[in-house]
């Protein structure tokens, strides 16, 4: 096994972390790592947000649930689909930008966020550094947007917190590979797989928690999915994406 498959694969989310600060070549090589990720038609469609001000993480760390690991990471990345600099080429062009108006603008704004994150998170932890993403970045979105002063057709998909990680997690166990990898076509046969799964989840839940019986992988899922807008937790994402321009006409 290579060095760049043992970092994949040895990966885990740490949600401590100590002061030290990332040195900038460091820092240069995970962003230019994220900028280097494939996009749609080499669209670009990825900006990135850097923050070290300590009081701007903190406001960052309150509109996203309030998470103190934001405040304690020397580093929190912002990750936005960005299609600003698409209606500026089509401006310069002078082309209407009617595509901004179909879903699937979004599919391949979030895919190529997420290529990008990945290629972030690869260099940050090759570096040694730890990492967690952050999801509670559209818990606030309206707010985020005018906080970040993100121009129309700019929206965030996802925050990065990068640093110095201590109180190792262990590796949170993942689905058999047989629920994970199809052969051809789609196995919707998977029930037996899942129950399995629960008790090598909940055994690990139970060493980090040292709770008796703590939730099954299935619990925490469906109880998380349970709601309209996931339990009120991002009720403001749709009004967001409208503000920001994405109106989704074609659905």
């Amino acid at each position: 096994m290579n060095e760049v498959i043992k970092t994949l694969t040895n990966h885990r989310s740490f949600r401590h972390f100590d002061d030290r600060e990332i040195p900038t070549e460091q820092l240069d090589a995970i962003l230019t790592s994220a900028q280097a990720a494939p996009t749609w038609i080499h669209g670009q469609q990825v900006s990135v947000i850097v923050i070290k001000d300590k009081a701007r993480k903190q406001t960052l760390a309150s509109l996203c649930g309030n998470q103190k690991h934001i405040i304690e990471a020397p580093v929190f990345l912002i990750f936005c689909a960005d299609f600003y600099r698409t209606k500026l080429a089509s401006k310069i062009e002078q082309i209407p930008m009617e595509a901004i108006h179909d879903v699937d603008m979004l599919l391949v704004g979030a895919t190529d966020v997420g290529i990008s994150l990945s290629n972030a998170i690869a260099a940050s932890e090759s570096l040694g550094l730890q990492i967690v993403p952050i999801g509670g970045i559209r818990k606030n979105p309206i707010e985020v947007v005018e906080y970040l002063n993100l121009p129309e057709y700019v929206i965030p998909i996802c925050g990065l917190c990068i640093g110095y990680g201590y109180n190792d997690p262990g590796h949170n166990p993942r689905l058999p590979k047989e629920a994970f990898i199809h052969q051809e076509v789609y196995n919707k046969d998977q029930e037996q797989i899942i129950h399995t799964y629960n008790k090598t989840y909940q055994e690990h839940q139970r060493k980090l928690t040292d709770h008796e019986n703590p939730p099954t992988w299935t619990a925490r899922v469906a109880s998380f999915y349970k709601g309209k807008h996931y339990n009120d937790r991002y009720p403001h994402v749709a009004s967001m994406l409208k503000k920001q321009g994405f109106t989704c006409d074609d659905i």
